[in-house]
C-alpha cells in the first residue's frame, strides 16, 4: 500500500525530530519513560490529524509543542511534579516562538547548547556499561526500536529490553547529570559517544528493518553530532576518524540505491555520483589523524574506506593493503564481523579459497547465528568460484535472515541468478 502525504510526513518528521523532541523533554522533566512515552503520544496524534487537518507548516514545532502539553499533564497528575510542571510550563509555551531559531553553539560558560549532545554524554556515563551506554542512547536519541536495537548487538530483544531498563534504572538511581561534562572530564567519555554515533550512522547507512536501505537523515545527524565533537575535541584523532569514516562512507549514498529502491554493490556502483567534496573532507581527515601516530580502531576504518574513495573501479582497489588493514583492525578490535569483513578484502586480493577458510571458522560462532551476511558473503564468494548450486543454497539461509526489504529484494536477485 502506497503512503499518503500525512504518512511520509510523520515518517520523515520521525526521522528529523525523534531525537531533538525525547532530548529536550528529558532535559526539562529529568523523566527518560515520561519523555519517549509523550514523544509517542506526538506521533501518534500526528498520524491522527495530520491526514485531516493537513501537515503542518512547522512539524517539528507541531510535535514538540503536542508532545510537551502531554508531559505536562501527567507532571500535572503527580503529587510531587509541581515544581517541574511550572518548568515544563514555561518552555512549553516558549517552543512555538523558539522553534524554528537554531541554537547557539556555546554560551557564555562555552557549554555547548544541544539538548541531543547532552543526552549523549548522559548516556555515556562511565558509571554505565558500554552496551547500556550505546543502547540507551539509540532508543532515546534515535528513536531506533528495542528489536533494531538488539539486531544491531547481536542479541535477543528480550535481552536487549532488560539492558535498557537497568541502564535507565542506573541513571536515576546513581544521578548522573543531563549534561556535557567539563574538559578535564571528556576523555573518558570519547569510546562511549563515538560508540554511539557510529551506531547510529550504521542504522541510517544501512536500516535494520523497513523498505528503505538507508535513512539519510539519521546519517546526517550522527555527523552533524560528530563535527560537534571534533570542535570539543580537536586533537583526539578517533574523533577525526569517526568523522572521517561517516563521511567518506556517506559519500557513496546516491550510487547505493537504484530508482526503484534495490541495492546496487560497491563493485556495480556509479562512481561519479559519489560526493566528491565529502570524499576530499574525510580523505584530510584520516590523513591528519594517521600523522599523529596514535591509531584507533575509527582511523583504521577509515583508512579501509579511503582504499574504496580513490580507485575508479573495484578491480583497480588495493584488496592486499584493505585486507592488512583489516588484520591491523582486527587485533585492535576483535569481533566476528571485522574477521567476515577481512575474508571479503582476503578473496578480493586473489585467493578465494582463504576467504571462505575464514568465513568456515566463523560459522560456529554464536554471536553471528542470525547474522545473515556471514551467509551472504558465502554466497559472493561460492558464485565468484563457480560453485552455484553451493552459493544458491547459501543465499537461500541468507534470505530468510536478511532484515530490510531492500536487501530480501537484492538475495531473490542473486539466488535467480545462480539458480538458472
Amino acid at each position: 500500500m502506497t503512503a499518503t502525504p500525512a504518512q511520509r510526513a510523520v515518517d520523515s518528521a520521525f526521522r528529523e525530530e525523534w531525537g531533538r523532541i525525547v532530548a529536550a523533554l528529558i532535559g526539562r522533566t529529568g523523566d527518560w519513560d515520561l519523555a519517549e512515552e509523550c514523544a509517542q503520544d506526538a506521533f501518534a496524534e500526528a498520524l491522527r490529524r495530520w491526514p485531516v487537518d493537513g501537515v503542518p507548516q512547522r512539524p517539528g514545532a507541531w510535535l514538540t509543542t503536542v508532545a510537551g502539553n502531554r508531559a505536562i499533564d501527567r507532571l500535572r497528575r503527580r503529587v510531587r511534579g509541581a515544581e517541574l510542571f511550572e518548568q515544563a510550563g514555561r518552555e512549553s509555551a516558549q517552543s512555538e516562538t523558539d522553534e524554528e531559531a537554531m541554537p547557539e553553539l556555546f554560551d557564555e560558560t562555552d557549554e555547548i547548547q544541544d539538548d541531543r549532545l547532552r543526552l549523549i554524554f548522559t548516556c555515556c556515563h562511565p558509571a554505565l556499561s558500554l552496551e547500556g551506554r550505546v543502547a540507551l542512547t539509540l532508543r532515546s536519541l534515535a528513536g531506533l526500536t528495542t528489536a533494531e536495537i538488539a539486531r544491531a548487538f547481536l542479541v535477543p530483544e528480550a535481552t536487549m529490553a532488560k539492558r535498557l531498563t537497568r541502564t535507565k534504572a542506573k541513571i536515576t538511581v546513581a544521578g548522573i547529570p543531563y549534561r556535557v561534562p567539563p574538559a578535564h572530564l571528556l576523555p573518558e567519555r570519547t569510546a562511549g559517544v563515538l560508540a554511539v554515533l557510529y551506531l547510529m550512522f550504521n542504522e541510517g547507512y544501512s536500516a535494520t528493518s523497513g523498505t528503505e536501505l538507508i535513512r539519510a537523515g539519521l546519517c546526517e545527524e550522527a555527523i552533524r553530532l560528530a563535527r560537534i565533537m571534533r570542535t570539543l575535541m580537536p586533537d583526539e584523532p578517533e574523533v577525526s576518524g569517526v568523522l572521517a569514516l561517516m563521511l567518506l562512507q556517506h559519500s557513496r549514498r546516491d550510487a547505493r540505491v537504484a530508482r526503484d529502491g534495490a541495492l546496487i554493490t560497491l563493485e556495480h556502483q556509479d562512481r561519479d555520483r559519489w560526493d566528491r567534496d565529502e570524499i576530499r573532507e574525510g580523505l584530510g581527515l584520516v590523513d591528519a589523524a594517521l600523522r599523529r601516530r596514535q591509531v584507533g580502531p575509527y582511523q583504521l576504518q577509515a583508512a579501509i574506506a579511503a582504499c574504496h574513495a580513490g580507485p575508479d573501479s573495484v578491480e583497480a582497489t588495493d584488496w592486499v593493503e584493505i585486507a592488512g588493514l583489516y588484520a591491523l583492525l582486527e587485533r585492535q578490535m576483535p569481533s566476528p564481523v571485522v574477521r567476515l569483513n577481512r575474508a571479503v578484502a582476503v578473496a578480493m586480493a586473489g585467493d578465494i579459497d582463504a576467504g571462505l577458510a575464514i568465513i568456515d571458522e566463523l560459522t560456529g560462532d554464536a554471536r553471528l547465528e542470525r547474522y545473515y551476511l556471514l551467509d551472504a558473503t558465502r554466497a559472493d564468494l561460492l558464485r565468484r568460484r563457480g560453485d552455484r548450486a553451493a552459493a544458491a543454497a547459501a543465499y537461500g539461509r541468507a534470505l530468510a535472515l536478511a532484515p530490510s526489504e531492500v536487501e530480501r529484494r537484492y538475495l531473490e536477485g542473486r539466488l535467480e541468478e545462480v539458480s538458472t
